[in-house]
């Protein structure tokens, strides 16, 4: 038997019954169609965690200060050294107390036995850049500038839960919180932070008010980077900063994502595969089913064909190559449909789609395989039919 008469009569047994054909193939296609698009999504997701991380994680520097018995390594000016760096977008210094060091703050200078009134709140001084450092806004008001810091008033920024612990909602009264004896009005509120989140529940002071209470040097310097520039700026940082003194600063720069990445991209491809295999055995057990259901109701057919002089093998070919048609077809709608799927859920999500062409040649040839290993037990039942019995 030819191969070009076997390919005829497995082409012409597939379309001998269309319906039936169509909705065999259903099953591969459901089962691709969920491969693909299982592994297009998670790539295409697992690429838009990487980008979310590197912007929020990887641009994000920080520059420890040892304190100093001397002149101090960096002084509150040297940040604007800092900003002229390429690749810095912003930067800011901080002046902290030691570890577990808080102040009694209260919003007014009366005492109620009744209440709570007084929280023990971290102060501390930071420049002018601190929103963009923290990577925050002010909720409420405006942050201190350079006009404030250099005639020393005394204003405030708090963050937003220190805000709610001490009951100040509003700023147009220019309500005053006291820290000590000290009187400090509030003219904004820091929240939303997406870095230093300790900021929120801190009274952060202009570093000319800070000395009162012993915030006289920096302790940390907060920078922020583009994208790529953040192991740049890190070498550059500790000159910038304190030249000759460098070697002294500490820096800590965010670890590679790399790793990261690829331990969730891997856990991500690893539960959709899943997903998508179970989807593709259970078309695989369809194409089982009715080519099994095909080769009880031809038996007259597979008898007359070996009482004519067909061997075992050409029987088995045909009903092999029926089943791998079938899965190859429903293997090529599939991938088709996942492809489409897959840019348009990107496109809802405004994501850029991520498409191995390895996934769209393989996923053709796993539809037929499917076929191929579905059809194997049914052909060989139709293969070891005696023709006697067939024709009886």
């Amino acid at each position: 038997m030819r191969v070009r008469d076997l390919v005829g009569e497995a082409v012409a047994g597939v379309l001998a019954r269309p319906v039936r054909s169509a909705l065999t193939t259903l099953g591969t296609v459901l089962g691709i169609t969920t491969l693909v698009v299982t592994l297009g999504v998670a790539a295409t997701a697992g690429n838009q965690i990487v980008g979310r991380f590197d912007e929020l994680v990887a641009t994000a520097i920080t520059v420890e200060v040892p304190e100093s018995t001397g002149t101090p390594l960096v002084t509150w000016d040297a940040v604007e050294r800092l900003t002229r760096l390429r690749g810095v977008e912003s930067a800011a210094a901080v002046a902290e107390p030691e570890e577990g060091e808080s102040l009694p703050v209260r919003a007014n200078d009366l005492v109620d036995p009744t209440r709570v009134t007084t929280r023990s709140l971290t102060v501390l001084a930071a420049t002018t850049g601190l929103p963009e450092a923290a990577r925050g806004r002010m909720v409420r008001g405006r942050f201190y500038d350079s006009g404030h810091v250099r005639r020393g008033d005394r204003v405030a920024v708090i963050g937003d839960e220190a805000a709610r612990m001490l009951g100040i909602t509003r700023l147009d009264r220019a309500p005053a919180v006291f820290v000590g004896k000290h009187a400090y009005t509030v003219i904004g509120v820091l929240g939303d932070l997406r870095r230093e989140r300790s900021l929120s529940t801190a009274v952060i002071v202009p570093p000319t008010a800070g000395r009162r209470f012993g915030l006289r040097d920096v302790t940390r310097v907060l920078v922020n980077t583009g994208l790529g520039a953040a192991d740049l700026i890190a070498g550059q940082a500790p000159t910038a900063l304190s030249p000759g003194n460098g070697d002294m600063l500490q820096v800590i720069t965010p670890p590679s994502p790399t790793r990261a990445r690829d331990g969730a991209q891997d856990d991500v491809d690893a539960l959709f595969l899943i997903l998508g295999l179970v989807s593709l055995v259970v078309g695989a057990v369809g194409i089982a089913n009715v080519t099994l259901v095909t080769v009880m109701e031809r038996v007259p057919e597979i008898g007359l064909r070996r009482s004519l002089g067909a061997a075992r093998r050409h029987i088995a070919a045909q009903f092999l190559l029926e089943s791998t048609l079938i899965g190859l077809t429903g293997g090529v709608i599939g991938t088709a449909l996942g492809v489409v799927a897959v840019v348009a859920i990107s496109a809802v999500k405004q994501w850029t789609p991520l498409l191995d062409v390895r996934l769209a040649v393989a996923a053709p040839v796993a539809g037929a395989l499917v076929g191929l290993l579905a059809g194997l037990h049914p052909a060989l039942r139709a293969s070891r039919m005696e023709p006697v019995d067939a024709l009886r």
